[in-house]
């Protein structure tokens, strides 16, 4: 459950590390965000220099807004077949306007509920759960 001030490590190469959530789309005030969500973020600490390639590193700066995918949260939820599902932290994929993750590689684990709507995030994905 990712509410207003929740920070979540980004799992893509874009630049970022950690970032703040600062709004959930499509959801009232007292709403949370869950898998699969889009969320407005706050770029809070970026990834160090020398693991990104020169293009990686100017994608974001810190301080940028930016819009984001939930793609584990540490609340754990049961699916429809009766398998419940809970992950070690909360993390997010930095996305463009279209949907479209910005960076090239995503790096860990992501939920299977991802699959309908951001099936990009899903194919740079190395295993999906």
């Amino acid at each position: 459950m990712i509410y207003l001030k929740t920070i979540l490590n980004v799992i893509d190469n874009s630049g970022a590390s950690l970032v703040e959530c600062i709004n959930v789309f499509g959801k009232g005030n007292k709403s949370a965000g869950r898998v699969g969500d889009k969320i407005v973020v706050v770029v809070q600490q970026l990834r160090s220099a020398r693991l990104l390639s020169q293009n990686a590193a100017n994608r974001v700066q810190r301080g940028d807004v930016r819009h984001a995918v939930i793609v584990r949260t540490k609340k754990e939820w049961t699916r429809p077949d009766g398998t419940v599902v809970r992950f070690d932290d909360n993390a997010c994929v930095l996305v463009n306007n279209q949907g479209e993750p910005v960076g090239s590689r995503v790096m860990g684990v992501v939920a299977r509920e991802l699959r309908e709507k951001y099936s990009k995030i899903v194919a740079l994905a190395p295993k999906v759960i």
